[in-house]
């Protein structure tokens, strides 16, 4: 079993999470202002992205520059995975390979500290890829807790590049950000990810 084959019953049933989609959870967060290089980026490659429409040229030439930047402006203190196996429990079916990670340590090597789980959402479907991001961040937490790093809270999203959706689990509970962000305000969506990897402040 991977990731990708979680639904919400297999989340709530099998990993015990309840999920919650009441709150706006980021409205305090304060956007930060890209960079010369990430506008340049985004405004030559998001057009072709969206004209061939394809999840690949979506994470190539949306998805990695945003992240990119968070790594960057992190400042060595953040490690960016795309494409990882993530194994961290094979009885509970968390296995397999995550869209991407951002960990608390600067090691690129391997992964050390997961604090936030992106899923790139399958045509664009973003409530669709929620059970997954739930999985991969559950996955995380365990991970983190075996290791003696508990980090309390773990983030996640779930973007098709032009749209994004935040989450958040806290033990055995997630919610689900009631707001949905654009990438024409790519200030907010850097924000929120900074927001996350600073380890909520």
């Amino acid at each position: 079993m991977a990731y990708s084959d979680f639904s919400l019953d297999r989340v709530e049933q099998e990993l015990g999470i309840t999920l919650d989609e009441s709150r706006r959870l980021f409205v305090d967060v304060e956007p930060v202002e890209p960079s010369a290089w990430l506008r340049q980026t985004l405004g030559t490659f998001l057009p072709l992205a969206t004209a061939v429409n394809s999840e690949k040229a979506r994470s190539e030439f949306i998805i990695a520059p945003i992240l990119g930047e968070v790594k960057q402006r992190a400042a060595g203190t953040v490690a960016l995975f795309s494409g990882k196996e993530f194994n961290v429990d094979s009885e509970k079916g968390l296995t397999g390979y995550c869209d991407y990670l951002l960990s608390q340590s600067p090691e690129q090597i391997a992964i050390r500290a997961p604090v936030v789980a992106l899923v790139e959402a399958k045509k664009e479907n973003l409530i669709g890829g929620v059970p997954q991001c739930i999985a991969e961040m559950v996955a995380a937490q365990i991970f983190n807790q075996r290791r003696d790093r508990p980090i309390p809270c773990i983030y996640g999203a779930v973007t098709s590049g032009t749209n994004w959706r935040f989450l958040q689990l806290l033990g055995q509970k997630a919610w689900l950000d009631r707001d949905e962000y654009y990438v024409d305000r790519v200030d907010q969506i850097l924000g929120i990810c900074l927001f996350a990897v600073r380890g909520g402040s």
